[in-house]
């Protein structure tokens, strides 16, 4: 069991921020709107439409690997363009998230917990699976 607090520091961060993106991804893009209709909102905004289906995968993978505690730097780069994208297509709405179509301050600040988190590593209670009969890199 490791005693240092940063460790636990990055697991803190690393739990929420996977619940945060799992939350995102799979509860909310999933769940309530369905991929068609992430899909159809994202070609609404000018996006192509399978870019939703993307950022949904892809906000529900990286937080699982978080909560998880696996890849967690692999992860917590991946998501990163996705969460810089939402902070750039919230930008025009000004800076609170309670602002018509969302602020710009929340999806920046989950940006700024990724690199965080890829800068940290996963922290204590990572879970560190074999794989292919080797252990995974630390890094990872």
């Amino acid at each position: 069991m490791q005693k240092d607090p940063a460790a636990y520091g990055a697991l803190v961060l690393r739990l929420s921020l996977g619940l945060v993106l799992l939350a995102h991804g799979l509860w909310l893009k999933i769940g309530v709107f369905g991929l068609a209709g992430t899909m159809g909102y994202f070609g609404s905004i000018g996006y192509p439409p399978v870019l939703g289906a993307v950022v949904a995968l892809g906000e529900t993978a990286a937080g699982l690997a978080l909560v998880l505690g696996v890849l967690v730097r692999p992860a917590a780069l991946a998501v990163l363009p996705i969460l810089l994208g939402a902070t750039w297509q919230h930008a025009g709405n000004g800076w609170l998230f309670t602002a018509s179509g969302g602020g710009w301050e929340f999806p920046a600040f989950l940006a700024a917990a990724a690199l965080a988190q890829a800068l940290l590593g996963a922290g204590a209670h990572a879970w560190r699976p074999a794989v292919l009969g080797r252990v995974l890199p630390a890094w990872a």
